[in-house]
């Protein structure tokens, strides 16, 4: 079974948790597009769904979900959402999409908050996905250099790079960019993510701890269900 394949399941697994009435947050993402079209296909009534991304918003759109923003709604029931990264404790990271901020904030919004994914996110430690670290444009070199210090106090020494596309800097739908830093291993996941929310111009980090409630992970066997 493809990787794709079992996005596909935690996907549609996922969309059977959803009930008539809810406010749910669409995450961003190849494993959360599958989500959004398996949610759609069920036609439930009375759906309010935030979308994280333009590109979710857009997939949901078409596909005829009813969209609010988290402006209009004080509580959302549910949020699923991919995740690049699946470590001990249901510690993520996130942000391959460059949604992470808006991710974030629908995340925190959230009753409940569940992670889909394939096998293979699924990791002993976090940090052999590059961790996305979002930052306001303005004087983003000097602000790059403070998070090569916390880095360096992290026993990671290489800087974190701004990610590039074809079109040159990836920008977020907050118009940030989003800096990348090849960590090997984090060795203290909160120590790290309170210390980059102190780098002045660090918007956000792609470290999502203490919010994943429970994960459905598609496998070649079917699907799994894991727990904090």
């Amino acid at each position: 079974m493809s990787a794709d394949d079992q996005k596909r399941l935690a996907g549609e697994a996922a969309a059977l948790r959803v009930e008539a009435g809810m406010t749910v947050g669409l995450g961003t993402g190849s494993t959360a597009a599958w989500f959004v079209r398996a949610l759609a296909a069920r036609n439930l009534p009375d759906l309010r769904c935030v979308p994280t991304s333009e590109a979710t918003a857009d997939l949901a759109r078409e596909l005829g979900l009813p969209l609010v923003t988290l402006e209009d709604v004080s509580r959302l029931d549910l949020t699923v959402d991919g995740a690049d990264e699946i470590g001990p404790g249901l510690a993520l990271i996130k942000g391959g999409g460059a949604a992470l901020l808006r991710e974030k904030l629908v995340w925190e919004a959230s009753a409940r908050c569940l992670v889909i994914a394939d096998a293979a996110k699924v990791v002993p430690h976090l940090g052999a996905f590059p961790l996305p670290i979002e930052v306001v444009a303005f004087g983003h070199k000097t602000t790059g250099n403070r998070i090569a210090d916390v880095l360096i106090d992290h026993d990671v020494p290489v800087p974190a790079r701004v990610r590039t596309a074809e079109r040159g800097q990836v920008r977020t739908d907050g118009g940030n960019l989003i800096y990348d830093a090849r960590c090997g291993v984090i060795h203290d996941p909160a120590r790290l993510a309170d210390d980059l929310k102190l780098v002045t111009g660090v918007v956000e980090h792609g470290l999502f701890l203490d919010l994943a409630d429970e994960a459905i992970i598609g496998t070649d066997a079917g699907v799994e269900t894991l727990h904090p």
